[in-house]
């Protein structure tokens, strides 16, 4: 994964402020008029004179999310859902060590395609995978609980 698609958060209260007043006025515009344009106006020019932007609704939808991702100040990675990781790349993501990812190709948990002798894991898969390891340890967590509760251990 590498550094040129890491969004750095917005540093500021000001900054964050006007993402989120200009995601709810995107929001608000794909709600209420289904427009497909939108048109930037500097301020103290005339709108006539403004560029306008044509975009997809799902695109506004894509820079409204974006926008309140900003507003909470928290950082953003940007990537093409297909994008192909190293097992290095995999390992780093799932803060485990190369091998262990190897290994986990190998037995079968964690799909993959090779690429001459070198393996390529899709992100989509990475990110199943680590939601399948969250659930995992959510249910055995929420076993633990009831186990505790029935032998009165609280």
């Amino acid at each position: 994964m590498s550094q040129e698609n890491l969004l750095e958060p917005v540093t500021n209260a000001r900054e964050a402020e006007m993402a989120k007043v200009a995601q709810r006025c995107i929001m608000a515009a794909l709600d209420h008029s289904r427009a497909p344009k939108i048109v930037l106006v500097e301020e103290g020019s005339d709108p006539e004179a403004a560029p306008t932007i044509e975009l997809p609704p799902q695109a506004l939808r894509a820079i409204a999310d974006l926008l309140g991702l900003m507003g909470q100040q928290q950082p953003v990675m940007l990537m093409p859902q297909k994008h192909e990781l190293t097992t290095q790349e995999a390992a780093n993501f799932l803060n485990v060590s190369r091998p262990h990812v190897v290994k986990l190709i190998e037995q079968g948990s964690l799909k993959h395609r090779k690429v001459g002798r070198h393996r390529r894991v899709e992100f989509q898969e990475l990110v199943a995978f680590q939601q399948q390891l969250q659930q995992r340890s959510d249910d055995a967590l929420q076993r633990l609980t009831d186990i505790s509760q029935e032998l009165g251990l609280y």
